[in-house]
């Protein structure tokens, strides 16, 4: 293959870039195009590719992102193939082999990554190679701008968050790239840990001190302190509130457990041996019975523990979904992995206030269920009681109008005169 190939690559992209300018794409223009492809040549320089494959990661990094002009976010890498393979027949010098590599290097740059040779490997890290420089800060604001324009405003939402999330999970595979690019990467997640902490204060003490941007220094330092001492009142009413409801409930869960629990002793040690005399009180027992032992279990429901797994991995504190403030979520843990994820937890303000936000959540789901069994219990009692009632009144009725009566002549026979 000539190795004008190179230069006419290059043209050809450059011309697709500048023929029909797109303001939106603020990142995924030439200027990151040109980027990746110097880095690309950066890397498979060190490992001394052959020409061809020289050849093949060159071509798919001029092409990564050519669909971006023409495609949506989601699509952009098959419209990306598409543009490389109708160049590429155009140029008659194509290889079958070499066009479906240059395919596989493109498709590769998809997140989430899974290259699956040193090619796609090379063209991965050459993409996201500004992960671990100082130039992230700059293609960090220029990434998000791109998608507000675009139309993808939902992704640009807690937009430091997300960011250090995705870097937390992303990996260069190449061992040139972990060695020359990880401390770089781990920087910048550091710096945006700063920034998120810096950001989640700055909207808070805007929306409820409404801090004027030209406020002196010392204002806004006595106002951030207020706002602190704010947030601890606020979370630690909150949990004592929610602990005095806990108590309140299973206080009246106990109660209707006591009372109900010494009706059925006193209807089993009393009115059940009278029943033999009294057959027509079986009713009314039954239903008081029925209803006082529904109660008692609806009862011991709204108190009845649940049992947890009572661990977490490690993957579960680096995304941030386990709470470590509920001792069922670590019971079963070392002392070691729990002092190394609350430490961990301690360090990441966001991933702190959101641990006691969810566990201020589960409180209100575990109180509710508490309430809802406590109504219902307090609602057949209720309803119980009324019922046994009515069925005493009536069975006595009915049991009064069926009894035999003395008659008058009766009585006359029996004493020989009336008086």
């Amino acid at each position: 293959m000539s190795n004008n190939i190179y230069k006419r690559v290059a043209n050809h992209v450059t011309a697709l870039y500048e023929s029909d300018p797109h303001p939106n794409l603020t990142f995924h223009n030439l200027v990151h195009t040109k980027a990746v492809v110097a880095r690309a040549e950066e890397i498979a320089a060190h490992y001394q590719l052959s020409e061809t494959d020289t050849l093949t990661v060159y071509i798919a990094a001029w092409f990564h992102d050519t669909g971006h002009m023409f495609a949506e976010m989601e699509h952009h890498e098959e419209k990306s193939v598409e543009l490389m393979r109708a160049f590429m027949e155009k140029e008659d010098e194509g290889r079958a082999a070499l066009v479906e590599a240059i395919a596989g290097c493109i498709m590769a740059t998809r997140i989430p990554h899974q290259p699956k040779s040193q090619l796609e490997e090379i063209m991965c890290d050459a993409d996201t190679y500004h992960f671990g420089t100082k130039d992230f800060k700059t293609s960090n604001k220029l990434i998000k701008k791109e998608f507000a324009l675009r139309g993808y405003i939902a992704k640009t939402q807690d937009w430091v968050l997300n960011t250090v999330e995705f870097l937390e999970k992303h990996k260069f595979f190449t061992s040139y790239c972990q060695v020359l690019l990880e401390e770089g990467k781990r920087k910048n997640i550091e710096r945006l840990r700063k920034k998120k902490s810096a950001v989640v204060s700055e909207n808070t003490h805007k929306s409820l001190f409404d801090i004027d941007a030209s406020s002196d220094e010392a204002t806004q330092k006595e106002r951030a302190g207020l706002l602190s001492k704010g947030v601890q009142t606020m979370f630690r009413l909150t949990s004592e509130n929610h602990f005095r409801l806990s108590e309140l409930a299973d206080r009246k869960a106990n109660l209707l457990i006591s009372v109900n629990a010494i009706m059925i002793s006193v209807i089993l040690g009393f009115l059940v041996r009278r029943l033999v005399d009294s057959p027509h009180l079986t009713i009314p027992a039954v239903v008081f019975l029925v209803s006082s032992l529904s109660t008692i279990i609806i009862a011991i429901l709204a108190t009845r523990p649940r049992v947890t797994e009572g661990n977490f991995k490690r993957d579960d504190v680096v995304n941030k979904k386990t709470n470590l403030v509920f001792f069922g979520n670590f019971y079963k843990s070392t002392p070691e992995d729990y002092t190394w994820a609350v430490s961990r937890m301690m360090k990441d303000t966001e991933y702190l206030y959101s641990v006691l936000i969810r566990d201020i959540h589960q409180m209100g789901v575990v109180l509710a269920r508490k309430y809802v069994y406590i109504r219902t219990a307090y609602t057949v009692f209720m309803v119980g009681l009324t019922l046994s009632v009515i069925t005493f009144f009536v069975a006595s009725i009915v049991q009064a109008s069926n009894a035999p009566k003395t008659s008058t002549s009766s009585v006359k026979d029996a004493t020989g005169s009336p008086f």
